[in-house]
């Protein structure tokens, strides 16, 4: 796809530690990233152009994951104005499950533009004519889901669910909340599966241990696209 390189680019850039400068360049040899140059690291290989070390994520893995969301946008077909948006939201969405997985953070300069994103596009829909009902239950969702995560945050603290996933949280109870107010049960109760049965399966196989914390984000985005297929 012709867009991968700039997602690859978000990737590399913001999967850093929490308190840490945005990445410039190949930590190994510096060697700058850039969108204004042709640099391999933003291709498939991911790969430095100076010294071959890998940088962001692992290769072919954003190539294979945007063209299995474009498959399923595609398959579901929606209604163009939901189309557009829910595709906003994947576009932002995808760098955020590789950011979270490598470094269990979830930046607000991708999960900001991707809730305000999706909000607005709504909104056009709305006024293409779906009408007001879904757009201001699917604002009503949003708020709802985010503020259920930021509960959690502010009563368990590190043990329940980060600020980061609050606004993740934000633009999948819009697309969800717009069909209605059953299916963000749904994708949550979705993605909580999903990470479940993970974390089960990592404790069984002894890769992780009972005070293991996993990124929640990639498990919201499956569970927001498992119950969107429900009703597309």
């Amino acid at each position: 796809m012709a867009f991968t390189p700039l997602l690859r680019y978000a990737v590399a850039r913001h999967a850093v530690p929490p308190g840490t400068a945005r990445r410039t360049g190949c930590a190994a040899c510096g060697t700058p990233i850039s969108l204004s140059r042709p640099w391999p690291a933003l291709g498939p290989r991911a790969r430095c152009g100076g010294c071959a070390a890998r940088v962001g994520a692992p290769p072919a893995t954003v190539e294979l994951a945007i063209a299995a969301a474009v498959v399923v946008l595609l398959l579901a077909r929606p209604p163009a104005g939901e189309l557009v948006a829910a595709a906003w939201w994947l576009a932002f969405a995808v760098p955020l499950i590789f950011v979270d997985f490598a470094v269990h953070r979830l930046p607000d300069r991708l999960t900001l533009p991707a809730a305000a994103g999706t909000w607005l596009l709504l909104g056009l829909a709305a006024l293409a004519g779906a009408g007001a009902t879904p757009w201001l239950r699917a604002t009503a969702a949003a708020l709802g889901l985010a503020l259920f995560f930021a509960t959690t945050t502010l009563l368990l603290g590190a043990r329940g669910f980060g600020i980061g996933d609050a606004k993740l949280a934000l633009g999948a109870g819009a697309l969800l909340g717009w069909y209605g107010w059953t299916l963000p049960l749904l994708g949550l109760l979705l993605a909580l599966t999903l990470s479940g049965l993970v974390a089960l399966g990592l404790l069984v196989t002894r890769r992780a241990a009972w005070s293991s914390h996993l990124p929640f984000g990639p498990y919201l985005v499956l569970g927001t696209l498992g119950a969107l297929l429900l009703v597309w």
